[in-house]
């Protein structure tokens, strides 16, 4: 074998090597990635039962339930459509109707959503840019104080250095 063929050789096992590591790394990205819907982006779009995604909008008005072993049903709404939650434990205590969640988790067979996590807004001033994104499409945004801290980055307050 001549010094060329080596190196030609050597280039292909390089470039199959790295093409391998590349499959596996955006494999496992593709399977951990969640997207964000609104009910009415479920509504309209098909997904999969087993894919793992983020629903957001406001908890209805009257539509919390407790049910035995910690299992709390209620619905997420934007306005237009709502979606039914079902989460097994003890929800957030800022979690409550007509304040912003984000839920994650599968979407059953029956359109029934199976949260494992519950994110609910930390204060009376921020919600979830996905939300308040949501909330505006469906034409049920408030415009107020919310609106400036939904749009802020969050980290510490900028003032003046003491």
């Amino acid at each position: 074998m001549t010094r060329k063929q080596q190196r030609l050789g050597l280039l292909a096992l390089g470039m199959a090597a790295l093409a391998g590591a590349t499959a596996l790394v955006l494999t496992a990205f593709s399977s951990n990635l969640v997207f964000f819907y609104s009910p009415s982006d479920l509504k309209k779009e098909a997904v999969a039962a087993d894919r793992r995604l983020r629903i957001g909008g406001l908890v209805e008005d009257g539509s919390v339930k407790r049910g035995p072993d910690s299992r709390v049903m209620f619905r997420i709404t934007d306005g237009k459509n709502d979606v039914a939650v079902v989460y097994r434990g003890v929800l957030p205590d800022l979690c409550r109707e007509g304040q912003g969640v984000v839920a994650e988790g599968r979407l059953g067979n029956g359109g029934e959503f199976d949260a494992s996590t519950i994110l609910a807004k930390h204060d009376e001033r921020y919600m979830p840019r996905e939300v308040v994104d949501a909330l505006k499409k469906s034409g049920h945004w408030q415009e107020g104080g919310a609106t400036a801290a939904a749009a802020a980055p969050l980290g510490p307050p900028v003032g003046p250095a003491r």
